[in-house]
């Protein structure tokens, strides 16, 4: 166990010292932990598969993923609750993805034969969700127009959000070790009840901190340090209070990064009005000074599931891949993405591009990585687990080798064909 966590720390800090380095051969944190994990686990195959199956491990995926969760709804620019295309938002996270969740499961219940609908549904969960960790810098680059980039950061920022209660949903019915699979009725009211529970959880407590956080720094009674101590503890504390009134803790840090986002936001605007010397003094960029210690503390512990989904690769390699799970994972990358997304943008004022593009770029990372290991440890029967960690783990490799250096193919077509029409970088931006 020792060598590794020495192999895992060795491979992050490697990344970290060569970054810039390796981004400009498109090579990011989850190729590089990705690799170190297939190497390692080469090495260790015997243990990998009973320390992934503990309870500790999933206590540890639910952790990360509340963390992915805040800063995911944190991170919505502007203000904005669905940003500068709330038309296109809604239709792409209300319309396109309860359809790609119906596809991926009919599409399950032919390529992955003798599974029960819950556990389809639990894989569609899986792999739906997109999350931009194998391929940041679409978000970033300015050569695609800002209005997609607003729509996949929000789809993104909100996805797992909302596929959560369902995903909670799917695990209540397939049986999560926790007194058998209940009815589907007693089941769909448990999860709304938690849904509601951990709803009410995480705006109390996305408020309450932010205007606890907002009074403390007016009387001076914290620092800077204090400051970004308090945004990461927020999601832990939004969580394990979920849990203790029996609610989905998932949707409770997610609610709670709304909040907190928005009464931060909301607090900061009003000191700056009111005063000058806020103004003087940067006060506008205290947003981003007091997240930058939880984007990095999230950002080490999804290179940790990155290398995690490298030893899973290495069981699921010598177990054997039958052509079913593959042909399925290629499908849920591009079909289940592709349909849905075009089907709900018709009709929208985007042009026929920018809505092709909303729908070519959807990868799968860190959520898809821990949903997976999340069914992998709560599914009683071993055939369903391995099967949901199996098409997790292609998901993710898939999507690191198709929109990693994929997408730069897509983004530079689409320039290309923007300065052949004449279309400027300012309009680019508008």
């Amino acid at each position: 166990m020792v060598a590794v966590v020495l192999a895992a720390a060795a491979a992050a800090l490697a990344r970290s010292l060569f970054a810039a380095k390796l981004q400009r051969w498109y090579i990011g944190a989850p190729l590089v932990m990705v690799l170190a994990g297939v190497l390692v686990g080469i090495s260790v195959e015997d243990s990998v598969a009973a320390a992934l199956n503990t309870e500790v491990a999933q206590h540890v995926a639910e952790i990360v993923l509340a963390y992915l969760l805040f800063l995911d709804a944190t991170e919505v620019r502007g203000g904005r609750l669905w940003g500068s295309a709330p038309a296109q938002v809604a239709r792409v996270l209300l319309v396109a993805m309860p359809l790609s969740l119906a596809l991926s499961m009919l599409l399950g219940a032919w390529l992955l034969p003798g599974l029960p609908w819950a556990v389809l549904l639990v894989i569609a969960c899986v792999v739906v969700p997109i999350d931009f960790a194998p391929s940041e810098h679409i978000v970033r680059d300015k050569r695609v127009p800002r209005r997609v980039r607003s729509v996949l950061n929000i789809e993104s920022g909100y996805n797992d959000g909302i596929v959560s209660p369902v995903f909670v949903f799917a695990m209540l019915v397939a049986g999560n070790g926790v007194g058998g699979a209940p009815e589907v009725p007693h089941a769909l009211w448990e999860a709304l009840t938690q849904a509601v529970k951990a709803i009410a959880v995480g705006i109390l407590v996305g408020a309450a901190v932010a205007a606890l956080l907002h009074r403390s720094e007016l009387a001076g009674w914290t620092g800077d340090q204090s400051r970004r101590l308090t945004v990461v503890l927020t999601p832990l504390v939004a969580y394990t209070t979920a849990l203790g009134v029996h609610g989905n803790g998932f949707v409770a840090s997610f609610a709670c990064g709304i909040a907190f986002r928005y009464w931060h936001r909301a607090l900061t605007a009003r000191r700056i009005r009111r005063d000058p010397a806020a103004r003087r003094a940067r006060e506008p960029f205290a947003l981003a000074r007091d997240f930058g210690l939880i984007e990095d503390v999230t950002a080490l512990m999804t290179m940790a599931v990155w290398f995690v989904i490298g030893l899973a690769a290495v069981i699921l390699w010598a177990d054997g891949i039958g052509w079913r799970p593959i042909v399925f994972c290629l499908a849920a990358l591009t079909v289940v993405r592709l349909v849905p997304v075009l089907l709900a943008l018709l009709g929208t004022a985007a042009p026929r591009r920018d809505r092709l593009l909303i729908a070519l770029f959807g990868p799968r990372g860190t959520t898809t990585i821990v949903f997976g290991l999340i069914a992998f440890n709560g599914l009683k029967e071993d055939h369903p687990a391995s099967v949901v960690l199996l098409t997790a783990v292609l998901c993710v490799l898939g999507s690191v080798l198709l929109h990693g250096p994929g997408s730069e193919v897509v983004i530079r077509r689409v320039a290309a064909v923007r300065q052949e029409a004449g279309i400027g970088q300012g309009a680019a931006e508008g």
